[in-house]
């Protein structure tokens, strides 16, 4: 194939790539348009492998070994673990700029200047995005502490890495040739490793919505560095996309918990978590039983479901959308109040309510629910905390104070699904189940909502 023809189908792909990004933006179009940036990379691939001459048969392999692990976790893997799949797609992501470009400077060690300066950002973000993911999946999935680790000289430590980076990279960049040149690459391939460790494990459960969006914005930056080591504009273009959009989905994240990037990745939030009560407000409870929190939701006129981690822990969309049915069908008007971080990662929420099929017009944003809160007849908070604590609003002691929420204490009533009264993940209690017009419904979120569906059923 000519050159000219080659960027004409990668400008078809380009194009297939933003089409399908801009219909990501709403949860309507969002499966074509995942469909659609598919069929553009699908082009892209198609025209590099002719275009290139290159083995077919080890890509063969590599393709089907990669079908088959993408089947499998496609069928195995529950929608409640999405975050860390996620987290770990980043990683790949990352691990695979970083072979790129290690791959061409192994066959093309005489590098230009800047050829040099993108293989380094290529590698080092690459680097540091395959850690860092790594470190996020461990803390989602539970395998390591969520807890922020927060060491002496933490700061430090992580700046003499980032110095060291520099330096080996401008000395790497002067004569990569050569072979001190070699080695100052591998020490910042090990360099950017490390530092992917060091800069997540400080950075707690509750940041992990911000950290997933980041490390997607590093994923794209360093596949965007790759594209100019290896002079491929579709790569330069895709990777630019992702990391443009990872970088304004991270600031639209940093926005709705009211907190600076700076202050995510530096601050050591939740480092420390209170033992069971904690040590916040205090004051009664007021438990409620299956049969009351029927007897309330069969009266209500319109009732908005709050749903957060716990909904996704409990695995207990399904029976959340039957309950919501229920109502409907009793004649009250049934919402869903959806805060851009609850859960583990962007759209959390979105994601899980979809699939268990809830009308898209029921999805209500923040900042749509808020204006009327006080006019909704029943809150039913679901497994969400930190996100509906008053607290953010109204005490200034609170880590949380000034971060945008959910204000579920303004419904009339406030009916919240929860196993105890352990704190989230701000490690803080929730003022929110002290009030006077809350009732704290406690069990398994996905057996409570059933004891409420049984009791509506047998009403009828």
């Amino acid at each position: 194939m000519s050159l000219v023809n080659i960027n004409f189908v990668y400008v078809i792909s380009a194009a297939l790539f933003i089409f399908g990004l801009k219909m990501l933006s709403s949860p309507a179009t969002a499966r074509r348009g995942n469909l659609l940036s598919a069929l553009g990379m699908l082009l892209a691939i198609v025209v590099t492998l002719l275009a290139s001459g290159l083995s077919y048969g080890w890509i063969f392999l590599g393709m089907a070994i990669g079908t088959g692990i993408g089947l499998f976790a496609a069928l195995k893997v529950e929608m409640t673990e999405m975050p860390e799949m996620v987290a770990l797609f980043n990683g790949f992501g990352g691990i695979s700029s970083l072979l790129l470009a290690w791959g061409e400077y192994h066959q093309k060690p005489e590098m230009s200047v800047f050829i040099a300066i993108v293989a380094f950002l290529s590698a080092f973000i690459g680097g540091v995005t395959f850690t860092g993911s790594m470190v996020a999946f461990g803390k989602l999935s539970g395998k390591i502490s969520q807890k922020a680790v927060v060491f002496k000289g933490q700061h430090l430590i992580n700046a003499a890495i980032l110095i060291v980076a520099v330096g080996a990279a401008a000395l790497f960049s002067l004569n990569p040739a050569s072979g001190w040149g070699y080695i100052f690459f591998m020490l910042i391939v090990l360099v950017a490793l490390g530092f992917g460790v060091t800069s997540t494990l400080p950075i707690g459960g509750a940041d992990m919505p911000v950290v997933i969006s980041l490390l997607n914005s590093y994923s794209g930056l360093a596949a965007c560095a790759a594209g100019f080591v290896i002079s491929n504009n579709i790569l330069i273009v895709a990777g630019a996309l992702v990391g443009a959009s990872g970088m304004i989905l991270t600031n639209i994240m940093c926005k709705a918990m009211n907190r600076s990037l700076a202050n995510v990745l530096f601050s050591g939030f939740g480092s420390t978590v209170q033992a069971e009560g904690g040590d916040g407000p205090q004051g009664e409870i007021r438990p409620a039983t299956a049969e009351d929190v029927y007897y309330i939701l069969e009266a209500a006129d319109s009732v908005a479901f709050v749903p957060g981690y716990g909904l996704a822990v409990a695995q207990a969309q399904h029976v959340t959308r039957e309950l919501g049915d229920l109502l409907e069908a009793n004649g009250t008007e049934v919402l869903y109040a959806i805060h851009p971080v609850a859960g583990r990662m962007p759209g959390h929420m979105n994601v899980l309510l979809a699939e268990a099929n809830v009308p898209y017009d029921q999805l209500v944003e923040m900042d749509e629910i808020n204006p009327r809160m006080d006019s909704v007849d029943v809150c039913v908070v679901i497994g969400a905390n930190d996100v509906v604590n008053p607290a953010a609003i109204d005490d200034e002691s609170s880590p949380i104070y000034g971060m945008p929420i959910i204000e579920t204490f303004n419904a009339k009533t406030v009916i919240v699904l929860k196993r105890s009264m352990n704190p989230g993940f701000a490690g803080i209690q929730n003022a929110l189940f002290f009030r006077p017009n809350t009732r704290m419904y406690f069990g398994d979120a996905k057996a409570s909502i059933q004891a409420l569906v049984a009791e509506f059923k047998g009403g009828d």
